[in-house]
């Protein structure tokens, strides 16, 4: 079923007194306010501290008195099924039932690799779709849940290496004896995936990365100490332990690998709500007529699209990073900036002589006040036709906020930023940038790390152009909790671009179980025909092991005057000293290559391609992934 487009005008509707508002179409009744409802984002929040959030709602209503209506985006409701059927194709695993349904050994890789928590969500959507099918009379195969996931233990049990997957378990702790995807997974000599940490529990303030957030949860559920963690983790400085082996982040990747981060954050993020009881509905918006042109009201993708023939490479909107620099060229310590609206009818103005003269570069910025230009860019977000948090995740960003713990929201966030489209989080990440630099000058402008939540959370949750049901339109301006969520975006933004270890230790052991998957095919055909097999072994062999000796490792560098050097491996030993080795040999152009220019990369084994951080120990990397090259190289633009 699909929602028909309409023209709305909306209004809005707020009361202090209940520290909410709701948001109606003048076409229909007005429905009954419902109490304030504090979630646990809402804790340390108090009405006063929200005349912030109702100040720019009141600005958000004036400047829309003078804008044209705009189309509702359709969203399309799902009929029975259809729900979990794309919840399995954003998880990577359609090919298990369906039309295009084929040997399922194709995801037992996939599922083999799957926490305790994480094999439960893909079970339960999978059980929900065969019952659909089943009723539906669908002609095409139908798996009985049961098969997959019996397939999956077998082929477990039956490992190539002989190892029992009992045998990795830690301990003999709780999960003994429970479902086999709660085993520990293994990439060379390395434990990948505990689910239990065997060492002391970390700090309150420390965000674990190596366990499953899922797992984490269900710990703390079945140990009852839900409670007392969240009287703990109000305000807390959460921080990122170091790794030795390297912190991940967005755009270190391979895309083939990214894909596969993705599919794991999506399953990781399910099993995490599945735990609270948080329903995870994906929206799927409809294509409808847009602007082919212009900046407002314009698409992303076409917006970029329009920018890249003009700049090429551009990642972000030409128009927000001019903004964001007109703003920041009045200086940010200006009082009330955000805050302080510009006027409607000027702000209409500029709009209108922006879409006429920017490209052209006939703008006047100099006539652009500090104020208008903040109120410009506002305006720019919200009239995004698809949220920048995208149509798909904007209900379950909203969602975070009924986790129970800080900690816990800021995993859900950290997850749910992995999985926007590239340009929406490239945009998000420039924007909370942008917000962190006002926030660096609060002494002056007066504009605090909750102040810039409170103005910035209705342009970002507030998306006018979905048409959303009464019930689903007080849930989504539940002011308090997404005000909440926003502080957290801007106060750890650096923790969400960060991609859990236990992720990317999972797409290790996909690439390895794959290899030896490819490895044995190849074996198999070589020997139907009829070639030397202990030949092939034997070349096999010697192209898996390096051509330096044991705990030395050969970097290469292709582009550098010093194409290629032996390093020996010591406990000391970080990717910045490598780097530092390379670059201090270098001589004429390419001696005026500076730190960030140049990249140290892990490549091949059991990754397809990874940028290291200086940070990285080397020696604690290569027992990881021993098959890896090493090369040094500029990222991609």
């Amino acid at each position: 079923m699909v929602t028909v487009v309409t023209k709305l005008v909306y209004c809005f509707h707020f009361s202090r007194k209940y520290g909410q508002y709701t948001m109606n179409q003048e076409i229909t009744k007005v429905p009954e306010k419902p109490p304030f409802d504090r979630s646990s984002s809402q804790d340390s929040l108090d009405e006063l501290s929200m005349e912030t959030y109702w100040t720019e709602i009141e600005n958000i209503e004036k400047s829309s008195e003078n804008r044209q209506d705009q189309e509702v985006v359709v969203v399309k409701e799902p009929d029975e099924g259809e729900l979990e059927e794309e919840w399995l194709k954003e998880a990577g695993l359609s090919n298990l039932f369906g039309e295009s349904a084929g040997d399922p050994q194709e995801s037992m890789v996939f599922l083999s690799t799957l926490t305790r928590t994480q094999a439960a969500a893909v079970q339960k959507r999978v059980e929900t779709v065969s019952q659909t099918l089943r009723k539906k009379n669908k002609q095409y195969q139908i798996p009985d849940v049961r098969d997959i996931f019996a397939q999956q233990r077998e082929s477990k049990e039956k490992a190539p290496d002989g190892n029992d997957s009992q045998s990795v378990r830690t301990n003999e702790n709780k999960y003994q004896g429970k479902d086999d995807q709660a085993s520990s997974l293994a990439v060379g000599e390395k434990e990948l995936i505990p689910l239990v940490p065997e060492e002391a529990p970390a700090s309150e303030t420390d965000i674990n990365l190596v366990v499953s957030f899922a797992e984490q949860a269900a710990n703390q559920k079945e140990s009852s100490k839900e409670k007392a963690q969240k009287s703990k983790d109000g305000d807390a400085n959460f921080r990122l332990p170091k790794d030795k082996t390297g912190t991940t982040r967005i755009g270190d990747l391979a895309p083939q690998d990214m894909k596969k981060v993705c599919n794991l954050a999506f399953i990781e993020l399910t099993a995490l709500c599945d735990i609270w009881g948080i329903e995870l509905k994906q929206q799927k918006a409809v294509k409808i007529k847009t602007k082919d042109s212009g900046l407002f009201c314009i698409p992303l993708t076409v917006l970029l699209e329009q920018d890249q023939r003009k700049v090429p490479g551009t990642r972000i909107p030409l128009i927000f990073q001019k903004l964001i620099s007109r703003i920041e060229e009045g200086g940010l310590e200006t009082e009330g900036l955000l805050r302080i609206p510009g006027a409607a009818i000027r702000i209409k103005n500029l709009c209108q002589e922006l879409e006429a003269k920017f490209y052209e570069g006939t703008f006047n910025w100099e006539s652009v006040k500090q104020h208008d230009a903040a109120s410009l860019l506002k305006l720019f977000i919200r009239e995004l036709p698809q949220p920048l948090l995208s149509v798909e995740y904007l209900r379950a960003f909203q969602a975070v906020q009924h986790l129970p713990t800080r900690k816990q929201q800021l995993q859900a966030l950290n997850l749910l930023v992995i999985l926007l489209p590239d340009a929406n989080r490239d945009m998000l990440k420039a924007l909370l940038e942008f917000l962190q630099r006002v926030i660096d000058n609060r002494e002056k402008n007066k504009m605090t790390t909750m102040n810039v939540a409170m103005v910035m959370a209705p342009n970002l949750f507030m998306c006018h152009t979905l048409g959303l049901k009464s019930s689903e339109q007080r849930e989504f301006v539940m002011a308090a909790g997404t005000a909440s969520i926003m502080h957290l975006m801007i106060k750890h933004q650096q923790l969400l671009w960060t991609i859990p270890k236990f992720i990317v230790n999972q797409v290790r052991k996909q690439n390895t179980e794959n290899h030896k998957k490819d490895k044995k095919a190849m074996k198999k055909l070589l020997k139907k025909m009829a070639y030397d097999r202990e030949k092939y072994e034997k070349q096999d062999k010697s192209t898996s092991d390096a051509d330096v000796p044991q705990g030395v490792i050969r970097v290469q560098a292709p582009h550098l005057s010093k194409v290629s050097m032996a390093i020996q491996l010591t406990e000391e030993l970080k990717a910045s000293d490598v780097l530092a080795r390379f670059l201090s040999q270098e001589s004429g152009i390419a001696q005026t290559l500076k730190k960030g220019e140049v990249f140290l990369y892990e490549i091949g084994g059991n990754i397809g391609e990874r940028c290291l951080d200086d940070d990285t120990y080397m020696m604690d990397l290569y027992q990881l992934n021993p098959n890896a090259e090493w090369v040094i190289k500029s990222k991609p633009s």
